[in-house]
């Protein structure tokens, strides 16, 4: 029987990729990850088809930490310079990239009007914290300092990111905050964020399994992203743990059956306390990851006209 609580077109959309998934081998939750990546990949990949066309979308690879980190950049078709979205893709820290991702930048592009840049960082357990940090701290400084050359305006960027993207963002926008000369920043969008490793959040026990993500699944991520204890309670892997005054404004959207939906609304909660402009929109009856869902669920589509409005906002 259907969970009622469940958004007609996000059942559906479950239905089709569990579906699609017992088609394919089951993915394992081992090492070496090449196979199980590959499985992710193949199943998520044919959800980034469709969408707007860009008048250039193409990769730049940028130097970090010893390795050239690709970037996919989407450009409208609008007289420049544009201002950017930094976009950092979820997937727990080891899966996903910026090809399962693309339309989903493609259509923050569209409505915002803007550039995304979304860096392929590296994918832990191989690269543990805070490599995959530092690499998103390359490129934003990349496109600070020559993004002009190519079109953007470095003087207009908001970093954005889903699940373990929303975790790298915020965590990036702290880690920048504390540092000198931080490039300035327009804004945080935030979607279903991981913000806190303690799992202490209880009250949404009824969705701890079920629904995708699961507690045991993102006890895992911890594990591979943040192995070590003192890591995890770092404020730049647990952004609920740091002071958090002094972040440029953030929108926070929330899926109603996650996991993390009420350490997304703590998360919330502290920003405001800490004088933090927040908006914040939660949507019934999603799960997480339900931005993956473009083409087929009416609220992914939603979350992007609102993402692209209140962007549109910090941009002007």
């Amino acid at each position: 029987m259907a969970d009622p609580r469940l958004d007609p077109e996000m059942a559906a959309f479950n239905a089709m990729m569990e579906a699609r998934a017992a088609a394919l081998p089951p993915v394992r939750l081992q090492q070496p990850f090449d196979e199980p990546r590959a499985l992710t990949e193949a199943l998520n990949l044919p959800l980034a088809s469709g969408g707007p066309v860009m008048a250039e979308s193409g990769d730049r690879w940028v130097p970090a930490r010893g390795r050239r980190v690709q970037c996919r950049v989407h450009r409208p078709d609008l007289p420049g310079p544009l201002p950017v979205l930094l976009y950092l893709h979820g997937g727990g820290w080891v899966w996903n990239s910026i090809d399962t991702h693309d339309r989903l930048m493609r259509e923050y592009a569209a409505t915002a009007g803007c550039i995304v840049v979304g860096p392929d960082y590296a994918l832990s357990p191989e690269a543990v914290f805070p490599q995959a940090l530092e690499e998103c701290e390359a490129v934003l400084r990349w496109v600070a300092a020559g993004g002009a050359a190519w079109g953007a305006d470095p003087g207009r960027i908001v970093i954005g990111g889903d699940s373990a993207g929303a975790n790298l963002a915020a965590g990036l926008a702290l880690w920048l905050r504390d540092g000198p000369t931080p490039p300035p920043l327009r804004g945080l969008l935030l979607n279903y964020g991981v913000f806190d490793s303690a799992a202490r959040h209880a009250e949404l026990r009824q969705v701890a399994t079920g629904y995708g993500l699961t507690r045991e699944r993102m006890a895992f991520y911890w594990q591979a992203y943040a192995p070590r204890a003192v890591d995890r309670a770092s404020p730049f892997t647990t952004p609920l743990r740091a002071g958090l005054a002094g972040l440029p404004p953030c929108l926070l959207h929330v899926a109603e059956l996650d996991v993390l939906a009420s350490e997304n609304h703590v998360m919330a909660a502290q920003l405001r306390a800490a004088g933090v402009v927040v908006e914040t929109r939660l949507f019934p009856g999603t799960v997480h990851g339900f931005l993956r869902a473009l083409g087929h669920v009416g609220q992914a589509h939603a979350a992007v006209e609102a993402a692209g409005t209140w962007l549109r906002a910090r941009f002007a």
